[in-house]
Protein backbone atom coordinates (compact mmCIF):
# COMPACT_ATOMS: atom_id res chain seq x y z
CA UNK A 1 0.00 0.00 0.00
CA UNK A 2 1.65 3.57 -1.02
CA UNK A 3 2.01 5.59 1.68
CA UNK A 4 0.54 9.01 2.26
CA UNK A 5 2.00 11.86 3.38
CA UNK A 6 0.40 14.42 5.25
CA UNK A 7 0.61 17.75 7.83
CA UNK A 8 0.78 17.06 11.93
CA UNK A 9 1.60 18.91 14.91
CA UNK A 10 4.27 18.13 17.58
CA UNK A 11 4.36 19.15 21.07
CA UNK A 12 7.83 19.60 20.53
CA UNK A 13 9.47 23.21 20.57
CA UNK A 14 12.57 22.86 19.40
CA UNK A 15 11.57 24.24 15.99
CA UNK A 16 9.16 26.61 17.82
CA UNK A 17 5.43 25.50 19.20
CA UNK A 18 3.25 24.06 17.16
CA UNK A 19 5.99 23.15 14.63
CA UNK A 20 4.27 21.87 11.18
CA UNK A 21 6.29 18.28 10.42
CA UNK A 22 5.61 15.99 7.18
CA UNK A 23 4.83 12.65 8.55
CA UNK A 24 4.81 9.49 6.28
CA UNK A 25 3.28 6.31 7.12
CA UNK A 26 6.19 4.68 6.66
CA UNK A 27 8.73 6.58 9.09
CA UNK A 28 6.67 7.80 11.97
CA UNK A 29 8.66 10.26 13.50
CA UNK A 30 8.91 14.19 14.01
CA UNK A 31 11.27 15.75 12.04
CA UNK A 32 12.39 18.61 14.35
CA UNK A 33 12.86 16.84 17.47
CA UNK A 34 12.54 12.91 16.28
CA UNK A 35 10.31 11.46 18.68
CA UNK A 36 8.28 8.64 17.55
CA UNK A 37 4.63 8.17 17.37
CA UNK A 38 2.40 5.84 15.71
CA UNK A 39 -0.46 8.37 14.99
CA UNK A 40 -0.97 12.07 14.49
CA UNK A 41 -0.48 14.29 17.34
CA UNK A 42 -3.12 15.24 19.01
CA UNK A 43 -1.83 17.70 21.39
CA UNK A 44 -2.78 21.72 21.09
CA UNK A 45 0.12 24.26 20.20
CA UNK A 46 0.78 26.76 22.31
CA UNK A 47 3.47 29.43 24.11
CA UNK A 48 4.98 28.56 27.75
CA UNK A 49 7.27 31.13 29.62
CA UNK A 50 8.90 30.08 32.85
CA UNK A 51 10.59 31.24 35.84
CA UNK A 52 12.11 34.39 35.73
CA UNK A 53 10.78 35.04 32.28
CA UNK A 54 6.80 34.99 33.12
CA UNK A 55 7.07 37.48 36.59
CA UNK A 56 9.31 40.22 34.45
CA UNK A 57 5.90 39.82 31.92
CA UNK A 58 3.56 39.57 35.26
CA UNK A 59 5.50 42.59 36.72
CA UNK A 60 5.39 44.77 33.50
CA UNK A 61 2.01 44.23 33.07
CA UNK A 62 0.68 44.55 36.61
CA UNK A 63 2.95 48.16 36.15
CA UNK A 64 1.32 49.55 33.30
CA UNK A 65 -2.01 49.08 35.29
CA UNK A 66 -0.72 51.18 38.05
CA UNK A 67 0.97 53.88 35.81
CA UNK A 68 -2.36 54.53 34.21
CA UNK A 69 -4.34 55.72 37.12
CA UNK A 70 -1.47 56.99 39.41
CA UNK A 71 -1.95 60.42 38.20
CA UNK A 72 -5.28 60.63 39.49
CA UNK A 73 -4.14 60.05 42.72
CA UNK A 74 -5.28 62.64 45.45
CA UNK A 75 -6.82 66.11 45.72
CA UNK A 76 -4.37 67.34 43.09
CA UNK A 77 -5.01 63.89 40.71
CA UNK A 78 -6.13 64.31 36.83
CA UNK A 79 -9.30 62.97 35.36
CA UNK A 80 -9.40 60.27 32.49
CA UNK A 81 -11.34 60.28 29.27
CA UNK A 82 -12.49 57.05 28.32
CA UNK A 83 -14.26 56.82 24.91
CA UNK A 84 -15.77 53.18 24.70
CA UNK A 85 -16.70 51.19 21.42
CA UNK A 86 -19.92 53.32 20.31
CA UNK A 87 -18.25 56.81 21.09
CA UNK A 88 -19.73 57.37 24.70
CA UNK A 89 -17.55 59.60 26.65
CA UNK A 90 -16.79 59.07 30.42
CA UNK A 91 -14.75 61.24 32.40
CA UNK A 92 -13.72 60.32 36.29
CA UNK A 93 -10.68 59.76 38.13
CA UNK A 94 -12.27 57.06 39.85
CA UNK A 95 -9.59 53.90 39.80
CA UNK A 96 -12.65 51.16 39.73
CA UNK A 97 -14.20 53.05 36.81
CA UNK A 98 -11.35 53.66 34.85
CA UNK A 99 -10.04 49.90 35.23
CA UNK A 100 -13.71 48.51 34.69
CA UNK A 101 -13.89 50.27 31.39
CA UNK A 102 -10.16 49.03 30.00
CA UNK A 103 -10.26 46.28 28.15
CA UNK A 104 -7.48 44.11 29.89
CA UNK A 105 -6.16 41.35 28.05
CA UNK A 106 -3.22 40.13 30.57
CA UNK A 107 -4.48 37.39 33.44
CA UNK A 108 -1.88 39.19 35.66
CA UNK A 109 -3.05 42.41 35.02
CA UNK A 110 -6.72 41.24 35.22
CA UNK A 111 -6.09 40.93 38.76
CA UNK A 112 -5.28 44.30 39.43
CA UNK A 113 -8.77 45.13 37.75
CA UNK A 114 -10.33 42.53 39.82
CA UNK A 115 -8.43 43.95 42.91
CA UNK A 116 -9.98 47.53 41.80
CA UNK A 117 -13.60 46.13 42.38
CA UNK A 118 -12.78 44.12 45.00
CA UNK A 119 -11.69 47.36 46.94
CA UNK A 120 -15.02 49.20 45.69
CA UNK A 121 -17.45 46.89 46.79
CA UNK A 122 -16.21 46.21 50.64
CA UNK A 123 -15.27 49.87 51.44
CA UNK A 124 -16.16 52.30 48.43
CA UNK A 125 -13.10 54.36 48.61
CA UNK A 126 -9.08 53.67 47.88
CA UNK A 127 -8.91 51.81 44.68
CA UNK A 128 -6.75 54.05 43.14
CA UNK A 129 -4.34 53.79 46.46
CA UNK A 130 -5.04 49.36 46.42
CA UNK A 131 -3.75 48.85 42.58
CA UNK A 132 -1.06 51.54 42.94
CA UNK A 133 0.55 49.89 46.53
CA UNK A 134 -0.32 46.35 44.86
CA UNK A 135 2.13 47.34 41.99
CA UNK A 136 4.81 48.33 44.07
CA UNK A 137 4.97 45.85 45.72
CA UNK A 138 5.00 43.17 42.67
CA UNK A 139 8.13 45.96 41.72
CA UNK A 140 9.97 45.68 44.62
CA UNK A 141 9.09 41.51 44.95
CA UNK A 142 10.45 40.84 41.24
CA UNK A 143 14.03 42.84 41.89
CA UNK A 144 14.03 40.59 45.37
CA UNK A 145 13.83 37.38 43.06
CA UNK A 146 16.39 38.60 40.92
CA UNK A 147 18.83 38.67 43.84
CA UNK A 148 18.36 35.27 44.04
CA UNK A 149 15.97 35.29 47.10
CA UNK A 150 13.35 32.28 46.80
CA UNK A 151 10.14 33.59 46.20
CA UNK A 152 8.57 31.73 49.57
CA UNK A 153 10.83 33.65 51.45
CA UNK A 154 9.45 37.19 49.56
CA UNK A 155 6.02 35.76 50.47
CA UNK A 156 6.60 34.95 53.64
CA UNK A 157 7.83 38.70 54.42
CA UNK A 158 4.94 39.94 53.04
CA UNK A 159 2.43 38.47 54.77
CA UNK A 160 4.04 39.54 57.80
CA UNK A 161 4.52 42.76 57.19
CA UNK A 162 0.68 42.89 56.88
CA UNK A 163 0.13 41.44 60.08
CA UNK A 164 2.04 44.43 62.00
CA UNK A 165 -0.48 47.28 61.23
CA UNK A 166 -0.50 49.62 64.52
CA UNK A 167 -3.68 49.85 65.74
CA UNK A 168 -2.77 52.53 67.83
CA UNK A 169 -2.33 54.64 64.89
CA UNK A 170 -6.51 54.39 64.84
CA UNK A 171 -8.69 57.08 67.18
CA UNK A 172 -12.86 56.69 68.09
CA UNK A 173 -14.89 58.96 66.33
CA UNK A 174 -16.91 59.36 69.64
CA UNK A 175 -14.05 61.37 70.91
CA UNK A 176 -13.96 63.74 67.42
CA UNK A 177 -18.17 64.25 67.64
CA UNK A 178 -19.88 64.44 64.27
CA UNK A 179 -17.17 66.97 63.02
CA UNK A 180 -14.95 63.85 62.02
CA UNK A 181 -18.02 62.51 60.13
CA UNK A 182 -18.20 65.50 57.49
CA UNK A 183 -13.98 65.76 57.41
CA UNK A 184 -13.91 62.08 56.27
CA UNK A 185 -16.77 62.74 53.37
CA UNK A 186 -14.50 66.01 52.60
CA UNK A 187 -11.53 63.79 52.19
CA UNK A 188 -13.02 61.61 50.29
CA UNK A 189 -14.35 64.60 47.98
CA UNK A 190 -11.42 66.60 47.66
CA UNK A 191 -9.61 64.09 45.01
CA UNK A 192 -13.33 64.52 43.04
CA UNK A 193 -14.54 66.91 40.13
CA UNK A 194 -16.60 68.66 43.32
CA UNK A 195 -13.49 68.67 45.16
CA UNK A 196 -14.16 72.36 45.43
CA UNK A 197 -17.35 72.20 46.92
CA UNK A 198 -16.49 69.85 49.36
CA UNK A 199 -17.87 71.37 52.28
CA UNK A 200 -21.50 71.50 50.80
CA UNK A 201 -21.27 67.93 50.07
CA UNK A 202 -20.09 66.59 52.72
CA UNK A 203 -22.41 68.22 54.64
CA UNK A 204 -24.92 66.69 52.51
CA UNK A 205 -23.80 63.57 52.17
CA UNK A 206 -23.51 63.12 56.59
CA UNK A 207 -27.28 63.95 56.79
CA UNK A 208 -28.61 61.66 54.13
CA UNK A 209 -26.31 58.61 55.79
CA UNK A 210 -27.44 59.62 58.88
CA UNK A 211 -31.27 59.91 57.77
CA UNK A 212 -30.93 56.04 56.94
CA UNK A 213 -29.63 54.88 60.53
CA UNK A 214 -31.85 51.41 61.27
CA UNK A 215 -31.15 49.18 64.10
CA UNK A 216 -31.39 45.18 63.63
CA UNK A 217 -33.33 42.64 66.01
CA UNK A 218 -30.17 41.52 67.31
CA UNK A 219 -29.00 45.51 68.38
CA UNK A 220 -27.29 46.34 66.21
CA UNK A 221 -26.84 49.80 64.44
CA UNK A 222 -26.57 50.08 60.70
CA UNK A 223 -26.80 52.27 58.02
CA UNK A 224 -28.08 50.98 54.52
CA UNK A 225 -26.88 53.21 51.58
CA UNK A 226 -29.23 51.54 49.35
CA UNK A 227 -31.62 53.64 50.74
CA UNK A 228 -30.49 56.67 49.83
CA UNK A 229 -31.65 57.29 46.06
CA UNK A 230 -29.31 59.49 44.07
CA UNK A 231 -31.35 61.13 40.99
CA UNK A 232 -29.96 63.50 38.64
CA UNK A 233 -31.25 66.35 36.78
CA UNK A 234 -29.80 69.02 34.26
CA UNK A 235 -29.69 72.84 35.15
CA UNK A 236 -28.72 75.25 37.77
CA UNK A 237 -25.35 75.15 39.76
CA UNK A 238 -23.77 71.80 41.53
CA UNK A 239 -24.69 73.72 44.60
CA UNK A 240 -28.36 73.75 44.04
CA UNK A 241 -28.63 70.13 45.04
CA UNK A 242 -30.53 69.01 47.96
CA UNK A 243 -31.31 66.01 50.54
CA UNK A 244 -35.21 65.20 49.88
CA UNK A 245 -36.82 63.33 52.66
CA UNK A 246 -38.28 59.98 51.09
CA UNK A 247 -37.22 57.98 48.35
CA UNK A 248 -37.85 59.45 44.80
CA UNK A 249 -38.82 57.44 41.70
CA UNK A 250 -37.77 59.37 38.41
CA UNK A 251 -40.93 58.42 36.92
CA UNK A 252 -44.69 59.94 37.09
CA UNK A 253 -48.39 58.70 37.26
CA UNK A 254 -49.45 56.31 33.84
CA UNK A 255 -52.54 58.22 33.89
CA UNK A 256 -53.32 61.88 34.21
CA UNK A 257 -56.88 61.36 36.23
CA UNK A 258 -54.62 59.52 39.04
CA UNK A 259 -54.55 61.09 42.76
CA UNK A 260 -51.29 63.00 43.09
CA UNK A 261 -51.37 62.22 46.98
CA UNK A 262 -52.52 58.79 48.70
CA UNK A 263 -51.91 58.94 52.88
CA UNK A 264 -51.79 56.33 54.12
CA UNK A 265 -49.80 54.40 51.53
CA UNK A 266 -50.46 50.24 51.07
CA UNK A 267 -47.69 49.28 48.13
CA UNK A 268 -47.78 46.37 45.88
CA UNK A 269 -44.79 45.75 44.04
CA UNK A 270 -45.36 43.46 41.07
CA UNK A 271 -42.84 41.83 38.50
CA UNK A 272 -45.26 41.08 35.97
CA UNK A 273 -47.59 42.53 33.12
CA UNK A 274 -51.02 44.08 33.82
CA UNK A 275 -51.88 43.96 29.85
CA UNK A 276 -54.48 42.21 28.59
CA UNK A 277 -54.11 38.73 28.66
CA UNK A 278 -52.64 36.74 25.83
CA UNK A 279 -51.99 33.19 24.64
CA UNK A 280 -48.73 31.94 24.83
CA UNK A 281 -47.00 31.56 21.38
CA UNK A 282 -47.43 28.33 19.24
CA UNK A 283 -51.07 27.78 20.77
CA UNK A 284 -53.75 27.37 18.38
CA UNK A 285 -57.64 27.59 18.84
CA UNK A 286 -59.84 26.41 15.49
CA UNK A 287 -63.17 28.69 16.00
CA UNK A 288 -66.31 27.62 13.90
CA UNK A 289 -68.53 30.05 16.08
CA UNK A 290 -67.90 33.72 15.67
CA UNK A 291 -69.72 33.99 19.24
CA UNK A 292 -67.07 31.72 20.65
CA UNK A 293 -64.73 33.77 19.27
CA UNK A 294 -66.18 36.89 20.77
CA UNK A 295 -66.44 34.93 24.52
CA UNK A 296 -62.80 34.40 23.91
CA UNK A 297 -61.68 38.45 23.55
CA UNK A 298 -63.98 38.48 26.65
CA UNK A 299 -62.50 36.45 28.81
CA UNK A 300 -58.64 37.62 28.05
CA UNK A 301 -59.89 41.26 29.02
CA UNK A 302 -61.77 39.68 31.97
CA UNK A 303 -58.60 38.22 33.50
CA UNK A 304 -56.62 41.32 33.28
CA UNK A 305 -59.43 42.71 35.46
CA UNK A 306 -59.87 39.66 38.08
CA UNK A 307 -56.19 40.26 38.77
CA UNK A 308 -56.93 44.32 39.40
CA UNK A 309 -59.77 43.30 41.52
CA UNK A 310 -57.58 41.09 43.83
CA UNK A 311 -55.11 44.05 44.17
CA UNK A 312 -57.98 46.31 45.44
CA UNK A 313 -59.80 43.66 47.39
CA UNK A 314 -56.07 43.42 49.24
CA UNK A 315 -56.23 46.80 50.25
CA UNK A 316 -53.79 48.44 47.38
CA UNK A 317 -53.60 51.69 46.46
CA UNK A 318 -50.31 52.45 45.56
CA UNK A 319 -49.25 49.93 42.09
CA UNK A 320 -45.20 49.88 41.19
CA UNK A 321 -44.58 47.29 37.96
CA UNK A 322 -41.50 46.76 36.68
CA UNK A 323 -43.67 45.57 33.27
CA UNK A 324 -46.28 47.60 31.51
CA UNK A 325 -50.18 48.74 32.29
CA UNK A 326 -52.24 48.80 29.08
CA UNK A 327 -54.79 51.46 29.03
CA UNK A 328 -57.31 49.16 29.88
CA UNK A 329 -56.03 48.69 32.83
CA UNK A 330 -55.29 51.91 34.03
CA UNK A 331 -59.02 52.60 33.68
CA UNK A 332 -60.01 50.54 36.49
CA UNK A 333 -57.18 51.97 38.61
CA UNK A 334 -58.02 55.42 37.93
CA UNK A 335 -61.99 54.69 38.64
CA UNK A 336 -60.32 53.12 41.96
CA UNK A 337 -57.98 56.11 42.88
CA UNK A 338 -54.94 54.48 43.06
CA UNK A 339 -51.41 55.66 42.02
CA UNK A 340 -50.15 53.01 39.48
CA UNK A 341 -46.43 53.35 38.14
CA UNK A 342 -45.59 51.18 35.25
CA UNK A 343 -42.22 50.48 33.90
CA UNK A 344 -40.80 50.96 37.25
CA UNK A 345 -36.52 50.15 37.05
CA UNK A 346 -36.08 47.04 38.69
CA UNK A 347 -33.49 48.19 41.15
CA UNK A 348 -35.48 50.85 41.99
CA UNK A 349 -38.41 47.92 42.11
CA UNK A 350 -36.61 45.96 45.00
CA UNK A 351 -35.17 48.50 47.37
CA UNK A 352 -38.46 49.77 47.67
CA UNK A 353 -39.56 46.48 48.98
CA UNK A 354 -37.17 46.20 51.27
CA UNK A 355 -38.16 50.11 52.65
CA UNK A 356 -41.57 49.64 52.61
CA UNK A 357 -41.66 45.90 53.68
CA UNK A 358 -43.28 44.80 50.29
CA UNK A 359 -43.05 40.94 48.54
CA UNK A 360 -41.82 41.24 44.83
CA UNK A 361 -45.01 39.35 43.38
CA UNK A 362 -43.98 37.60 39.86
CA UNK A 363 -46.88 35.64 39.88
CA UNK A 364 -50.67 35.53 41.05
CA UNK A 365 -50.56 31.64 41.24
CA UNK A 366 -50.70 29.46 44.50
CA UNK A 367 -49.98 25.97 45.07
CA UNK A 368 -52.91 25.00 44.24
CA UNK A 369 -52.97 26.66 40.41
CA UNK A 370 -55.33 29.61 42.01
CA UNK A 371 -54.86 33.06 41.55
CA UNK A 372 -54.82 35.45 44.85
CA UNK A 373 -53.16 38.01 46.53
CA UNK A 374 -52.79 38.46 49.63
CA UNK A 375 -52.68 41.51 52.03
CA UNK A 376 -49.26 40.39 54.04
CA UNK A 377 -47.70 41.30 50.44
CA UNK A 378 -48.41 44.65 50.81
CA UNK A 379 -45.89 47.71 51.70
CA UNK A 380 -46.49 50.23 53.77
CA UNK A 381 -45.57 54.11 53.81
CA UNK A 382 -47.08 57.41 55.48
CA UNK A 383 -47.77 59.12 52.02
CA UNK A 384 -46.91 58.37 48.89
CA UNK A 385 -46.94 61.87 46.90
CA UNK A 386 -46.02 63.45 43.09
CA UNK A 387 -44.13 66.43 43.02
CA UNK A 388 -42.71 68.45 40.37
CA UNK A 389 -38.23 68.87 39.77
CA UNK A 390 -36.67 70.12 36.86
CA UNK A 391 -39.74 69.92 35.13
CA UNK A 392 -39.82 66.02 35.45
CA UNK A 393 -42.53 64.41 37.68
CA UNK A 394 -41.21 62.27 40.03
CA UNK A 395 -42.89 60.08 42.93
CA UNK A 396 -42.04 60.50 46.25
CA UNK A 397 -43.12 57.46 48.90
CA UNK A 398 -42.57 58.96 52.66
CA UNK A 399 -42.26 57.38 55.97
CA UNK A 400 -41.69 53.99 54.81
CA UNK A 401 -41.93 51.13 57.44
CA UNK A 402 -39.12 49.64 57.34
CA UNK A 403 -36.16 51.57 56.59
CA UNK A 404 -36.14 55.47 56.51
CA UNK A 405 -35.52 56.65 52.40
CA UNK A 406 -33.95 59.75 51.97
CA UNK A 407 -33.04 60.53 47.80
CA UNK A 408 -29.64 63.17 46.73
CA UNK A 409 -31.23 65.30 44.02
CA UNK A 410 -28.16 66.49 41.96
CA UNK A 411 -27.77 69.25 39.82
CA UNK A 412 -25.53 70.06 37.06
CA UNK A 413 -24.59 71.54 33.68
CA UNK A 414 -24.13 68.27 31.76
CA UNK A 415 -24.36 64.43 31.84
CA UNK A 416 -20.68 64.43 32.37
CA UNK A 417 -20.81 66.29 35.47
CA UNK A 418 -23.79 64.23 36.82
CA UNK A 419 -22.15 61.14 36.75
CA UNK A 420 -19.05 61.83 38.22
CA UNK A 421 -21.00 63.34 40.87
CA UNK A 422 -22.90 60.54 41.04
CA UNK A 423 -19.98 58.40 41.16
CA UNK A 424 -18.14 60.89 43.82
CA UNK A 425 -20.88 61.09 46.25
CA UNK A 426 -21.82 57.40 46.41
CA UNK A 427 -18.21 57.22 47.07
CA UNK A 428 -18.10 59.58 50.24
CA UNK A 429 -21.49 57.68 51.13
CA UNK A 430 -19.41 54.46 51.94
CA UNK A 431 -16.92 56.35 53.27
CA UNK A 432 -19.15 57.94 55.94
CA UNK A 433 -21.16 54.49 56.45
CA UNK A 434 -17.41 52.65 57.46
CA UNK A 435 -16.82 55.25 59.68
CA UNK A 436 -19.92 55.31 61.60
CA UNK A 437 -19.93 51.31 61.35
CA UNK A 438 -16.23 50.65 62.54
CA UNK A 439 -15.90 54.14 64.64
CA UNK A 440 -12.27 54.28 63.80
CA UNK A 441 -10.33 56.59 61.64
CA UNK A 442 -7.05 57.57 60.58
CA UNK A 443 -4.68 60.29 59.63
CA UNK A 444 -4.58 61.12 55.79
CA UNK A 445 -2.05 62.63 53.77
CA UNK A 446 -0.05 59.80 53.49
CA UNK A 447 0.35 59.73 57.42
CA UNK A 448 -0.41 55.88 57.82
CA UNK A 449 2.09 54.92 54.64
CA UNK A 450 4.60 57.12 56.29
CA UNK A 451 3.85 55.51 60.15
CA UNK A 452 3.91 52.08 58.88
CA UNK A 453 6.89 52.25 57.15
CA UNK A 454 8.64 53.36 59.19
CA UNK A 455 7.65 50.94 61.96
CA UNK A 456 8.51 48.17 59.49
CA UNK A 457 11.93 49.37 59.01
CA UNK A 458 12.35 48.95 62.56
CA UNK A 459 11.29 45.70 63.01
CA UNK A 460 13.25 44.24 59.79
CA UNK A 461 16.56 45.08 61.45
CA UNK A 462 15.34 42.58 64.59
CA UNK A 463 14.58 40.00 62.07
CA UNK A 464 17.50 37.58 61.88
CA UNK A 465 16.32 35.45 58.71
CA UNK A 466 16.63 36.76 55.45
CA UNK A 467 12.95 37.74 55.41
CA UNK A 468 14.05 40.94 56.81
CA UNK A 469 14.70 42.51 52.84
CA UNK A 470 10.95 41.19 52.18
CA UNK A 471 9.98 43.33 55.11
CA UNK A 472 11.99 46.53 54.35
CA UNK A 473 10.87 46.09 51.08
CA UNK A 474 7.33 45.94 51.91
CA UNK A 475 7.59 49.29 54.10
CA UNK A 476 9.56 51.20 51.32
CA UNK A 477 6.55 50.11 49.03
CA UNK A 478 4.11 52.41 50.85
CA UNK A 479 6.30 54.96 50.62
CA UNK A 480 4.64 55.08 47.07
CA UNK A 481 1.33 56.85 48.78
CA UNK A 482 2.88 59.96 49.52
CA UNK A 483 5.49 60.30 46.84
CA UNK A 484 2.62 60.23 44.28
CA UNK A 485 0.69 62.61 46.13
CA UNK A 486 3.56 64.97 45.96
CA UNK A 487 4.58 64.31 42.37
CA UNK A 488 0.83 65.02 41.61
CA UNK A 489 0.34 67.76 43.42
CA UNK A 490 3.71 69.52 41.19
CA UNK A 491 5.55 69.67 44.32
CA UNK A 492 9.52 68.15 45.52
CA UNK A 493 8.65 64.69 46.09
CA UNK A 494 12.04 64.05 47.79
CA UNK A 495 11.96 66.70 49.79
CA UNK A 496 8.41 66.49 51.14
CA UNK A 497 8.48 62.34 51.88
CA UNK A 498 12.17 62.71 53.59
CA UNK A 499 10.60 65.58 55.65
CA UNK A 500 7.75 63.44 56.49
CA UNK A 501 10.29 60.73 57.34
CA UNK A 502 11.87 62.39 59.79
CA UNK A 503 8.77 63.71 61.66
CA UNK A 504 7.99 59.73 62.25
CA UNK A 505 12.16 58.86 63.25
CA UNK A 506 11.14 60.15 67.18
CA UNK A 507 7.73 58.66 67.40
CA UNK A 508 9.66 55.24 66.89
CA UNK A 509 12.01 55.38 69.44
CA UNK A 510 10.31 57.85 72.35
CA UNK A 511 6.94 57.92 73.72
CA UNK A 512 6.69 60.98 74.43
CA UNK A 513 6.70 61.78 70.62
CA UNK A 514 3.51 60.23 69.59
CA UNK A 515 1.80 62.98 68.72
CA UNK A 516 4.13 63.39 65.63
CA UNK A 517 2.08 60.14 64.60
CA UNK A 518 -0.61 61.66 62.56
CA UNK A 519 1.79 64.14 60.44
CA UNK A 520 0.27 63.97 56.50
CA UNK A 521 1.25 66.15 53.74
CA UNK A 522 -0.24 69.34 52.99
CA UNK A 523 -0.06 69.45 49.43
CA UNK A 524 -1.20 73.29 48.91
CA UNK A 525 1.22 74.40 50.45
CA UNK A 526 3.99 71.57 50.23
CA UNK A 527 5.08 71.17 54.38
CA UNK A 528 3.69 68.63 56.44
CA UNK A 529 1.37 69.54 59.03
CA UNK A 530 -0.85 67.28 61.23
CA UNK A 531 -3.10 65.78 59.29
CA UNK A 532 -6.27 65.18 62.76
CA UNK A 533 -6.02 68.81 63.16
CA UNK A 534 -6.37 69.94 59.73
CA UNK A 535 -9.53 67.36 59.45
CA UNK A 536 -7.69 65.00 56.59
CA UNK A 537 -8.88 61.73 58.48
CA UNK A 538 -9.86 58.82 56.60
CA UNK A 539 -12.11 55.27 57.87
CA UNK A 540 -9.59 52.69 59.38
CA UNK A 541 -11.15 50.02 57.48
CA UNK A 542 -10.08 51.67 54.47
CA UNK A 543 -6.49 51.49 54.87
CA UNK A 544 -6.74 48.26 56.54
CA UNK A 545 -8.43 46.77 53.18
CA UNK A 546 -5.63 48.30 51.09
CA UNK A 547 -2.93 46.58 52.90
CA UNK A 548 -4.41 43.26 53.02
CA UNK A 549 -6.41 43.29 49.19
CA UNK A 550 -2.62 44.96 47.55
CA UNK A 551 -0.45 41.99 49.62
CA UNK A 552 -2.62 39.29 48.67
CA UNK A 553 -2.96 40.22 45.09
CA UNK A 554 0.41 40.72 45.31
CA UNK A 555 1.01 37.21 46.61
CA UNK A 556 -1.29 35.48 43.81
CA UNK A 557 1.40 36.81 41.28
CA UNK A 558 4.48 36.21 42.47
CA UNK A 559 3.27 33.01 43.27
CA UNK A 560 3.18 32.00 39.27
CA UNK A 561 6.49 30.78 38.06
CA UNK A 562 4.79 29.01 34.63
CA UNK A 563 2.30 30.03 32.36
CA UNK A 564 1.12 28.19 29.67
CA UNK A 565 -0.82 28.87 26.74
CA UNK A 566 -2.58 26.90 24.90
CA UNK A 567 -4.56 28.61 21.35
CA UNK A 568 -6.53 26.50 18.37
CA UNK A 569 -9.04 23.67 18.76
CA UNK A 570 -8.06 20.46 20.29
CA UNK A 571 -10.65 18.86 17.34
CA UNK A 572 -9.30 20.57 14.18
CA UNK A 573 -5.61 18.46 14.51
CA UNK A 574 -7.41 15.21 15.33
CA UNK A 575 -9.42 14.88 12.09
CA UNK A 576 -7.87 12.97 9.45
Amino acid sequence: MEARARQVFCSCDRAGAGAAVVEAFAVPACAACGNGFHRPCTQRPGERLSGQDVRDQNVMACQAVANIVKSSLGPAGLDKMLIDDIGDVTITNDGATVLKMLDVEHPAAKILVGLSQLQDREVGDGTTSVVIVAGELLKRANDLVKSRMHPTLVISGFRGSCRFIKEKLAIEIDKLGRECLINCAKTSIASKMIGSESDFFAKLVTEAVLAVKTMSAEGVVRYPIKSINILKFHGESVKDSYLLDGYALNIGRSAQGMPTRVAPARIACLHFNLQRTKMQMGIQVSVTDPRALKKICQREADITKERIGKLLEAGANVVLTSKGIDDMSLKYFVEAGVIALRRVPKDDLRHVSKATAATMVSTFANMEGEETFDSSFLGYADEVVETSIAGCDVVLLKGTKNTNAVSLILRGANDFMLEEMERSLRDALHTVKSTLESNLVVAGGGAVEAALSMHLERLATSLESREQLAVAEFAESLMIIPKVLAVNAAKDATDLVSALRSCYHPTQVGADEQHLSSMGLDLSRGVVRNSFEAGVIEPAINKVKIMQFATEAAITILRIDDMIKLVGDRQEYEEE
